[in-house]
């Protein structure tokens, strides 16, 4: 689920306002997101270079959260998984490319690099 959760912060950090296969309502700064294929909610808010995320699934009784802030070219993310545990992390963007790194909620370090031909 963390992996899952960064995946989703970073198209929504780096991309702008929606996410695929959701339906989203509201503003720039306050989104609700229903996604119709997982069952999934989001609850996004956006103040500054802040972004939280509350997401909840009614069919598993499921919730999980995450926070990121944004500084420079540097993203840092945190949050909590579905299971409770929790994961962090950084994106850090230079040029074309994204570097992630961090913890996922497994406990397990992760590092990957992202630009226009994929994800290594």
């Amino acid at each position: 689920m963390g992996r899952l959760l960064l995946a989703a912060i970073a198209a929504l950090t780096f991309s702008g306002p929606t996410l695929a296969q959701s339906n989203c309502y509201g503003s720039g700064s306050y989104q609700t997101c229903y996604d119709t294929q997982s069952g999934n909610n989001y609850h996004i808010q956006r103040y500054g270079n802040t972004t939280s995320l509350q997401g909840s699934n009614p069919r598993t009784g499921s919730t999980w959260n995450q926070n990121s802030q944004t500084i420079g070219n540097t993203t840092y993310h945190n949050g909590t998984s579905a299971s409770g545990n929790t994961w962090n992390g950084t994106s850090t963007q230079i040029g074309g490319t994204t570097f992630h790194q961090g913890t996922d909620s497994d406990g397990n370090y992760y590092n990957r690099t992202c630009n226009q031909y994929g994800c290594n």
